[in-house]
């Protein structure tokens, strides 16, 4: 089935990301979160970010977050790992190097126990981390926890999507700064004019 078309410009760009993300990727009822908590509201980036449009998209719109100085973009295992991929491939097409890494949850329990995968920069290198969801922030602090310990400099969280639940003030007080394609009420306001 042809695909409609990526729009030339980044705002064309958003507004499609924000139709799919509304309508693939957001659900209204009751549901407990990974935090623990309960919502009315769930988000699942995963249905978007693993379809190849929908990452395509996803690739572009983080890339322009990143910072320029980045030697690579980083994320906690599961949901980073398509967004760090697909951003290094959009980098690489666009002539810049940036490799990705994938961050365990826990060491690797043979071989070297490492908890890195992927080309390791320089120590003293810069990283912008990735995440999908930020709720609280824990996901993201944990990824910036491995990678400051390994030697690098980490800045910098960019999100799909921030759920608007305290994990601003969570990185602000790590001493990171957060940038967010979407907050959870555009996302919300979105699927439900769609639905509507």
């Amino acid at each position: 089935m042809p695909l409609t078309p990526i729009p030339d410009t980044a705002p064309g760009r958003r507004q499609v990301l924000l139709e799919l993300l509304a309508v693939k990727a957001y659900r209204h009822g009751q549901f407990t979160l990974a935090s623990g908590r309960s919502s009315n509201h769930y988000v699942n980036c995963k249905p978007v970010s693993l379809s190849g449009y929908g990452l395509a998209l996803l690739a572009m719109a983080l890339l322009e977050q990143v910072e320029g100085d980045a030697a690579a973009v980083a994320g906690l295992t599961l949901g980073a790992d398509p967004l760090v991929s697909g951003v290094a491939m959009a980098a690489a097409q666009a002539g810049l190097h940036l490799d990705a890494l994938i961050v365990r949850k826990q060491a690797k329990g043979h071989g070297t126990g490492a908890w890195l995968e992927g080309p390791l920069p320089a120590t003293g290198s810069r990283i912008t981390v990735l995440e999908d969801v930020v709720t609280t922030g824990g996901s993201s602090l944990q990824a910036v926890q491995q990678l400051r310990q390994a030697g690098y400099v980490v800045e910098r969280v960019v999100t799909i999507v921030d759920r608007q639940e305290g994990g601003l003030d969570a990185m602000t007080a790590a001493g990171l700064e957060l940038r967010s394609l979407f907050l959870l009420e555009e996302i919300a306001a979105a699927a439900q004019t769609l639905q509507g």
